[in-house]
């Protein structure tokens, strides 16, 4: 792919960004997934209008392009975003297979203007007992029941 292609597919997410917060339909996040040179998804981020906090453009353009292509393995595809994502999109490109991640803007561009991962970075190194969230971990004579039966069929989807 030639430098000029990516340059287009980003400023394409930058401009969905911006048209985005612009518009009030979210924050200032864009988000552009190609397969073969072909746009087959483009979202911004919408956590504010649709009450989802997971609604971050990257996870919106992977849901709209898994649905598109009737797949939830994108390996063959790559992920353009305005910026770098954060945690929880970056583990949803993982998950989505997606090999090739373009970003624009960093993560010190989203901080200065206030959207700051940092604090979920930092709570990741701690021993779960140090972190901000309550967590107990509490197992069950039926926790591996799940994985048990999983384990087991021969008809499962691996993923």
């Amino acid at each position: 792919m030639c430098n000029n292609t990516i340059e287009y597919f980003l400023q394409r997410s930058i401009d969905i960004a911006k048209e985005n917060c612009l518009s009030l339909n979210g924050g200032p996040f864009g988000a552009v997934i190609v397969k073969n040179g072909e746009i087959i998804a483009e979202c911004g981020n919408s956590v504010t209008t649709t009450n989802d906090p997971t609604a971050h453009a990257e996870v919106n353009a992977i849901r709209m392009a898994c649905k598109k292509l009737n797949t939830f393995d994108l390996s063959d595809c790559e992920i353009y975003a305005s910026c770098e994502p954060c945690p929880m999109c970056l583990a949803a490109i993982y998950w989505a297979r997606i090999p090739t991640l373009y970003y624009a803007a960093d993560k010190h561009d989203a901080k200065d203007a206030g959207f700051d991962d940092s604090f979920i970075y930092e709570e990741f190194d701690k021993k779960e007992e140090d972190r901000s969230i309550n967590i107990k971990h509490i197992r069950l004579n039926t926790t591996s029941t799940p994985f048990d039966e999983w384990k087991k069929m021969s008809n499962k989807i691996e993923y």
